[in-house]
């Protein structure tokens, strides 16, 4: 690099979780949906529950509230589902993300993500790649690698 940092930010859909505004990267984001029928699957964890049918696709469905430590209120009118690719490991895998609220597309400068603290913050440093900042709001950047790696580790054995 030159004599400054590299000053590209992050294109992110910006979304709710709770009363916390999240931005996921946007060039990921497939579609964004109204809430759809969701077929349990027995003994899965909370974090992902279960599937939804995505243009004939069997995708899983994730709420990230469950990462966070948040409460998981009933769907509502502003409830979406984010359909997006997640680099697992150096594979594609397509997955849906519950959302409280969809906002927008918008830029993120690099200049206003800074990393995480790793003292003071309520969600586990390591789901955290970063807080950026929009207007006057904290954005929290969750590091999806991080969180899929994670709970792909703890699904329930079944014998």
């Amino acid at each position: 690099m030159s004599d400054g940092q590299e000053t590209k930010g992050m294109h992110a859909l910006t979304i709710r979780l709770q009363d916390e505004m999240f931005a996921l990267e946007a060039t990921n984001v497939r579609e964004i949906l109204d809430p759809v029928p969701i077929t349990r699957v027995p003994n899965a964890g909370d974090f992902v529950g279960g599937l939804i049918n995505v243009r004939g696709s069997v995708v899983p469905l994730a709420d990230l509230r469950v990462s966070f430590g948040m409460d998981r209120p009933p769907p509502d009118g502003d409830t979406r589902i984010v359909v997006m690719e997640i680099d697992l490991d150096g594979e594609p895998m397509v997955a849906g993300i519950l959302a409280d609220k969809v906002y927008d597309v918008t830029d993120i400068t690099a200049a206003s993500i800074e990393e995480a603290p790793r003292v003071g913050m309520r969600w586990p440093a390591e789901f955290v790649r970063g807080i950026g900042r929009r207007d006057d709001q904290f954005v929290i950047i969750p590091n999806m690698q991080q969180i899929f790696g994670a709970r792909a580790n703890l699904a329930p054995e079944t014998h």
